[in-house]
C-alpha cells in the first residue's frame, strides 16, 4: 500500500483541525453545572435579571417535555430546570431567550423574556420545596450572577413580575433563605416605622413591582416578603418596604 505523501497529510490534517475548531465555535455553550437538553424555543439576548418558577407538574421528565414543547400560545422554554434531587437540566444557552415569563414588567424592563434567566423548580405548586433543590438553586444563582454580571438583588419570581397571571413560585417558597446568602432582596434589621412622608406605593414601584393592578402587584409583594400574609396595604408592608427602600 502507498504511503500518503507528508504535504498531502498535513494537509489533510489542517482541514480536519480547521473543521473541529469551527464546530466548537458554533457549539451553542453551556454551564458544565447542569445536564444539557437542548430545547429549540429560544433567540439571542443579554440577562440582567434571574426569575425563578415552579413547573406545577408532578415529574422532571414531564417539565423537560413541556420545556422543549409549545401551547396556545406558543413555543415554551426556560434556561434551567432543577429537580427535587437537586439535579440541574440546562435546556437554552444563556445568551439565548428562553420563552419562560409570558407578558410582565420589572422597573424598567418590559420584555422580561429577553432580559432575564428563567429557572424552573421540579415543585407541583403546594408541596415544600427539597432542601437539596433550594442548595442547588444557590450554586446556579453563585455561578449566574457571577459569570453573567448579574447584580445579586436581580433575582425574583415569575408572580412578582407577571402579577395578574402567575402565583409561582408562591408564599411556600424560602425568599428569605436565598437572601441570607445574598440574592433577592429582603428587609435586614428591625423594622421600623417609616417617616410620615413616605409613600408605600411609590416604594413598592421603586423596588420593581408594575402598579398597573395594585391590588395583584399588593398580592405578589405578601406572597414574596410575608409568605402570603395580609390583604390591604397595612404598616407592615410599609415598615418592609421603608427597610428595602431607605438605601435607595
Amino acid at each position: 500500500m502507498r504511503s500518503i505523501p507528508a504535504n498531502v497529510f498535513r494537509l489533510v490534517a489542517a482541514i480536519i483541525c480547521a473543521l473541529v475548531l469551527a464546530a466548537c465555535a458554533t457549539a451553542p455553550k453551556h454551564n458544565p453545572l447542569a445536564t444539557w437538553v437542548p430545547s429549540p424555543n429560544y433567540n439571542a439576548r443579554k440577562a440582567m435579571l434571574i426569575v425563578v418558577h415552579y413547573t406545577e407538574q408532578h415529574s422532571v421528565q414531564a417539565s423537560l417535555d413541556t420545556l422543549r414543547s409549545e401551547n396556545s400560545q406558543g413555543p415554551v422554554s426556560a434556561h434551567y430546570l432543577i429537580g427535587a434531587d437537586g439535579h440541574i437540566y440546562q435546556l437554552v444557552a444563556d445568551e439565548a431567550r428562553a420563552w419562560h415569563a409570558g407578558p410582565g414588567r420589572w422597573g424598567t424592563i418590559t420584555d422580561p423574556n429577553s432580559a432575564s434567566i428563567g429557572i424552573e423548580l421540579d415543585n407541583d405548586g403546594v408541596s415544600p420545596f427539597a432542601t437539596a433543590q433550594i442548595n442547588s438553586l444557590l450554586t446556579l444563582l453563585a455561578d449566574l450572577t457571577e459569570r453573567l454580571s448579574i447584580p445579586r438583588t436581580q433575582v425574583i419570581g415569575h408572580e412578582d413580575l407577571a402579577p395578574t397571571r402567575k402565583t409561582d413560585p408562591g408564599p411556600r417558597f424560602p425568599w428569605e433563605r436565598l437572601a441570607e446568602a445574598g440574592y433577592g432582596r429582603w428587609p435586614h434589621g428591625e423594622l421600623v416605622a417609616p417617616p410620615p412622608s413616605f409613600d408605600a406605593w411609590a416604594a413598592l414601584a421603586r423596588i420593581g413591582y408594575a402598579l398597573d393592578d395594585r391590588a395583584a402587584a399588593l398580592h405578589a409583594f405578601h406572597d414574596h416578603f410575608r409568605g402570603g400574609e395580609g390583604e390591604a396595604l397595612d404598616d407592615t408592608d410599609a415598615r418592609i418596604l421603608y427597610a428595602l427602600t431607605k438605601g435607595d
